[in-house]
């Protein structure tokens, strides 16, 4: 019997884990900048804001829908979710940026920590913001407040398209967030989006080592190609010699 190894699932589960790699290592505005040049439709999540300062979530999206509740004869408890979320995943939830009630405390942020779920991003209200915040969880939202989402929303469904105040968000998508807010990476451009920002990290880089080793700016833009900083296929090497 022959075995097979390197089945297309662990192809996929690995090109997964070094996508995330790579994408750990970079930063919303050299992931902008990369999907700019691919003149992408819009990527960013407008008005969210990190209420865990430093802190960065990256992985695919695993979106969350709520819709508003009409029925005040009946107890609406809380969504029950969190425990079909991959590990690895950001929670993407979609509130209609409401600002009357909140989608994400304390337990769930315990929770997806215990289940190393990569971070979530609320389009709507959070709160336990000082617990999450010790925890050290990944958590963005438009806005904060205390007021439970219990009889006020409820699931709607999980596992559709949301949208993010004009910026559509579709399951699989992946996300990044970090102190400069958050944006979405479509499917199939994330390699290529990775790629280019890797690009874009290099010749920043090269521009600022000359500028502060005394070259003008202004020449070490030119040098380095700063109006097209994604098209370095230099890796680490230099552009020539001073």
């Amino acid at each position: 019997m022959t075995t097979t190894t390197g089945t297309p699932a662990a192809d996929r589960d690995t090109c997964t884990e070094s996508l995330h790699e790579r994408l750990s290592r970079l930063d919303t505005a050299a992931l902008s900048d990369a999907m700019d040049s691919l003149r992408t439709p819009p990527c960013v999540l407008p008005g969210i804001r990190s209420r865990t300062a430093g802190s960065v979530a990256c992985g695919p999206a695993f979106t969350v829908r709520y819709r508003a509740i009409d029925d005040s004869t009946t107890f609406h408890n809380a969504a029950n979710y969190i425990d079909d979320v991959p590990a690895g995943s950001v929670v993407v939830v979609d509130n209609g940026g409401s600002r009357t009630c909140t989608n994400w405390g304390s337990l769930l942020s315990a929770v997806a920590l215990h289940r190393h779920i990569a971070g979530t991003v609320v389009h709507g209200s959070v709160r336990d913001v000082k617990e999450s915040r010790t925890a050290g969880y990944p958590l963005f939202s438009t806005d904060v407040t205390m007021v439970s989402g219990k009889n006020r929303v409820a699931l709607d469904r999980t596992g559709v398209e949301v949208d993010i105040s004009g910026t559509p968000v579709a399951p699989g998508d992946w996300i990044f967030a970090d102190d400069n807010g958050a944006l979405r990476i479509p499917a199939d451009l994330v390699e290529e989006v990775v790629r280019r920002a890797e690009a874009v990290e290099r010749t920043e880089g090269r521009i600022r080592e000359a500028a502060l080793g005394g070259s003008r700016l202004d020449e070490a833009r030119a040098r380095f190609g700063y109006a097209r900083p994604w098209e370095d296929e230099k890796g680490g090497d230099d552009h020539g010699s001073d």
